[in-house]
């Protein structure tokens, strides 16, 4: 659901610190140095604004050695503990600052199960140009109050394509002192000995993966190897103590996607008989060692998927067993991926996986309680387009999650989910699972009502304590709401009290992304957006109620491709707008006209002068120039 860009959020944080008053403030940790939580500076006290979720969450790691031990990832915004005191999380890596913010994407997490308070975590945001930093693994032996990091010769991507798949790091079940780490854009799998200390290529694994979303991207983003997507032990098959002997992999590979090693990782041998034309997403071995299921999809993921299948591998036998809960031949039908997959370690039949390609009507989570011969959906229709659900769905905690849509059926609102490429099942507790979305954390515990043939499954917001959204701009007018904010993908939000989660985000327009956000400091009530419109709605949008109400802009400079940055002079009377793919541009009309500044390169970013509203600024970050705009034409020109 989302993305985030690191020249853009950065410059926004930092805008927005200067709006606040706050200054200037980093935290930084040494590459292998010890880490907590960045006391703050003196004379602030800081917390989480409140908006409870706002991004994907890719997966849930329920420690299986310790109850109530649970951790969750996110694509962008770090990693969290579960609080079972308070039924929240706790964020574990809000030390990262400037200097590594490529640590807040994280790729993989894998809870030692024996000795239950290590933790570790495959971090780094992107494998492209964006990201200019190699990737890393932290170890934790506190449950991530404290981290140790080593970084990797090459980068990771928690916010590449494919990073719903996994896990990709995973600590073996009998001897904790290995680890492996599927590794993306060629760099094959990866084995520490030493408690994730030091790592090693595994130069026998023979496949790196050949998986790419798109080969002709030019900036990498999309045409990044996949790599090795997942790691699972056998653990029936080894005894505690020592390297556990059978071990199976899987590669974003279409036609040869699991790959097993029958001698604690010294040989690796393609599995027979495996479907092709999918790629394995997840996969799993049951507690007694008798099955490794494997949930696939055409595609990477998280965001697109149209055909996938869920097989059963009967070990001992080396039997293939399609279990789908719609196959990929029934073309009437499929139309989406499997990837979330949970087994219920209490009752080993019972299985769990999601359709999480499914945009439309709703996503698909389906349950097995016999080894996946027979299926049961979350929902189904009595007759098109009414829905039966097996599930209520309680979305106060985050109230926004209507995105204040009113569908028709056979669409509900909030969804059940998308991008539903996370789901697991408390292994000590059959009550208690948990999925993540494109936008949240939700999870029940009364699971097992599911069975009942009249029962219905409490579904709520399990979000408490993960803020994970893409901050583009922040503004404190001094007057009415605190703060206004322009995010990414939910658009942003008035909040009139910092500790209260807002009943919707910005409407009239919900853009989905606003890039950023203004008030005339001397009467506050006057504010300006800019966001990524469309065809049909334009960039720019207006309120005169503090941002309580909003109106897009009737007109549009030329050529305008997305929301760029946006300045409302001090009294209201005018604003200056540099939109992507356009000229910098002033109107005096609320957005009904537009005129270009001229003396000003396109893609400056620009801002007010808080006193002085006849006076504007402009930045171009590439050539370090400062403009002065006074009133809509540049009066001067510096290079800083």
């Amino acid at each position: 659901m989302r993305r985030s860009w690191k020249n853009g959020l950065s410059a926004a944080l930092g805008a927005a610190l200067a709006a606040l008053g706050l200054g200037t403030v980093s935290a930084t940790l040494a590459g292998s140095a010890s880490a907590s939580t960045a006391a703050a500076p003196s004379g602030y006290t800081w917390k989480n604004v409140a908006i409870v979720g706002g991004g994907f969450v890719p997966d849930i790691v329920f420690n299986e050695g310790a109850q109530n031990v649970i951790y969750a990832r996110t694509d962008i915004g770090g990693m969290y503990r579960w609080n079972q005191g308070s039924s929240s999380w706790t964020p574990l890596l809000d030390w990262v600052g400037w200097s590594n913010w490529d640590q807040q994407g994280v790729v993989s997490v894998a809870a030692d199960p024996v000795q239950t308070n290590r933790v570790y975590a495959a971090v780094g945001m992107y494998t492209n140009s964006w990201d200019p930093t190699n990737g890393a693994i932290l170890r934790s032996t506190d449950q991530g109050a404290t981290w140790t990091a080593t970084a990797l010769p090459f980068k990771l991507g928690g916010n590449m394509p494919g990073r719903g798949m996994g896990e990709r790091l995973m600590v073996d079940p009998n001897d904790d002192a290995v680890l492996y780490m599927g590794m993306p854009s060629g760099h094959g799998l990866w084995k520490s000995a030493d408690y994730g200390a030091t790592w090693a290529q595994v130069s026998a694994f023979p496949n790196a993966g050949n998986y790419v979303q798109d080969s002709t991207d030019t900036n990498g983003y999309l045409s990044d190897n996949q790599g090795v997507a997942w790691v699972a032990f056998d653990k029936a098959a080894g005894t505690s103590g020592s390297p556990t002997k059978t071990i199976f992999v899987g590669v974003a590979d279409l036609q040869n996607t699991v790959y097993e090693s029958k001698d604690a990782g010294a040989t690796w041998t393609r599995v027979a008989g495996q479907p092709t034309g999918f790629m394995a997403h997840k996969g799993l071995v049951d507690p007694a060692g008798a099955n490794l299921y494997i949930t696939t999809s055409n595609k990477g993921g998280p965001y697109d998927g149209g055909s996938g299948d869920v097989w059963k591998y009967a070990i001992a036998s080396g039997t293939w067993t399609q279990i789908s809960p719609v196959k990929s031949s029934d073309t009437s039908n499929d139309f989406y991926g499997y990837s979330g997959l949970s087994i219920d370690k209490q009752h080993p039949n019972t299985l769990m996986v999601t359709g999480y390609s499914s945009w439309w009507p709703d996503t698909f989570i389906y349950r097995s309680t016999d080894g996946g011969a027979t299926w049961t959906n979350a929902w189904s229709y009595s007759s098109y387009p009414t829905r039966v659900d097996k599930y209520t769905l309680d979305a106060s905690g985050s109230p926004w999650l209507s995105w204040g849509n009113n569908p028709s059926p056979p669409e509900e609102t909030p969804k059940l989910g998308w991008m539903t490429e996370g789901l697991a099942i408390d292994p000590f507790n059959s009550d208690r699972m948990m999925y993540g979305t494109g936008a949240t954390l939700y999870g029940t515990t009364n699971l097992t009502a599911w069975d009942s043939a009249s029962g219905k499954v409490k579904i709520s917001v399990m979000a408490q304590g993960i803020e994970e959204t893409a901050v583009n701009d922040l503004v404190s007018p001094p007057a009415g709401a605190p703060l206004l904010s322009a995010l990414g993908d939910v658009t942003g939000f008035r909040h009139t009290d910092l500790t209260k989660v807002p009943a919707l985000m910005f409407q009239s327009p919900n853009w989905g992304t606003s890039t950023s956000i203004d008030y005339a400091e001397l009467n506050p009530n006057d504010v300006a957006r800019a966001g990524n419109g469309s065809s049909t709605v334009n960039s720019a949008a207006f309120s005169t109620d503090d941002g309580a109400n909003w109106w897009t802009a009737s007109a549009q400079p030329s050529g305008v491709t997305g929301g760029g940055t946006i300045a409302m002079a001090a009294d209201g009377s005018g604003e200056v707008w540099s939109p992507a793919g356009a000229a910098v541009s002033y109107s005096t009309t609320f957005g009904s006209s537009w005129t270009a500044s001229a003396g000003i390169p396109a893609g400056a970013q620009v801002r007010s002068d808080r006193v002085d509203p006849k006076k504007f600024y402009g930045f171009v970050a590439s050539t370090g120039t400062f403009y002065v705009i006074e009133p809509f034409r540049v009066i001067g020109c510096y290079v800083v």
